[in-house]
């Protein structure tokens, strides 16, 4: 199973603020839904809720430490990142999206091959931060960079990274 975390994130490392995102960026959002419609993806509870509803054409697995939380059906809900990753090699997942948030990317991120990542050129104030990407784990492999337009309230970067082989 190929696993992928995807996430915008200021240069602070900031990735949001009383659930909600901090910016207006209609390219991420548009990139975000290209790369995982389709898919399987993992999120915490708080991220799920945040949603509002379940995102079209993909199979939300929710974090949750609550074993009688209700999910939509045709959705998942688990204790453990463990859990579903389990539940995704029994289901012979191909391809895995974890999209936040700041709790589970600091908890799955070594677990990863890859790293989509938006690179906002902000520093806003927030409450949720993505982890450090250590240098010696990944390597940037393609970088694409927009102006900030009417669309996109700042200048970003598309970065992908891929784990480093041993």
């Amino acid at each position: 199973m190929q696993i992928t975390l995807i996430v915008a994130k200021a240069k602070n490392n900031v990735i949001g603020k009383d659930n909600q995102l901090i910016w207006k960026l209609s390219s991420d959002l548009k990139r975000f839904k290209t790369l995982t419609s389709g898919h399987y993806i993992l999120m915490g509870r708080k991220t799920f809720e945040s949603l509002g509803k379940p995102l079209p054409n993909r199979t939300h697995l929710i974090i949750t430490r609550n074993s009688d939380y209700q999910v939509p059906e045709g959705h998942y809900a688990f204790q453990s990142v463990e859990e579903a990753f389990i539940f995704c090699n029994k289901k012979d997942i191909e391809q895995l999206f974890i999209i936040g948030g700041g709790q589970i990317y600091e908890e799955t991120i070594n677990m990863c091959d890859c790293l989509e990542i938006t690179e906002v050129e902000a520093e806003p104030k927030g409450d949720t931060f993505f982890p450090e990407i250590n240098p010696k784990i990944w390597k940037e492999v393609e970088r694409e960079s927009f102006p900030a337009d009417e669309k996109n309230e700042f200048a970003f970067d598309f970065v992908t990274y891929e784990k480093i082989k041993n």
